[in-house]
């Protein structure tokens, strides 16, 4: 199902907010779409609040291209981590809070697939995304918006 290993990508911010108030927009699914490049809105599965095992369906855009993808959040550790892997192509995004020296929150956006992402999702990057390599190199530079998005909505106020 999946092949070779795709590269970590990572991106670090440092954000004057508390863990807590980071947590609380990472961990909402109509704030954090607003803030990513690629996903324009997630909508999750069910009623209950987010959690470990929460699964959503996320709309992702690119120029004119539209796309849904499938996630379920495989961890769920309050004020620390949170993370969901796509089923659709394998790979697990996350997000790591730390606390800062100086009181705000050091944030590291990841996205793993140590597995490898799935054929059909290499196969559309090659073809239609402008290839693997590019569109990780376009997957990497989003993350650092989100990052820098996430930071100016937490300390804009």
């Amino acid at each position: 199902m999946t092949a070779t290993n795709a590269p970590l990508l990572e991106t670090t911010t440092e954000i004057s907010a508390t863990p807590q108030e980071v947590w609380a927009v990472i961990t909402d699914p109509r704030a954090l779409g607003g803030l990513s490049d690629q996903v324009w809105r997630t909508h999750v599965v069910g009623t209950a609040p987010v959690g470990l095992g929460t699964r959503t369906v996320n709309i992702n855009r690119r120029g004119p291209l539209v796309w849904p993808t499938r996630a379920k959040v495989v961890r769920f550790e309050p004020h620390r981590d949170y993370a969901f892997r796509v089923k659709d192509n394998g790979t697990t995004w996350s997000f790591v809070l730390e606390q800062a020296p100086g009181g705000g929150t050091i944030v590291t956006h990841r996205r793993e697939a140590a597995q490898g992402t799935t054929q059909i999702s290499r196969t559309l990057q090659d073809k239609v995304l402008g290839g693997v390599e590019d569109f990780d190199r376009e997957m990497s530079s989003g993350m650092a918006v989100t990052l820098q998005r996430l930071k100016a909505l937490l300390e804009r106020s």
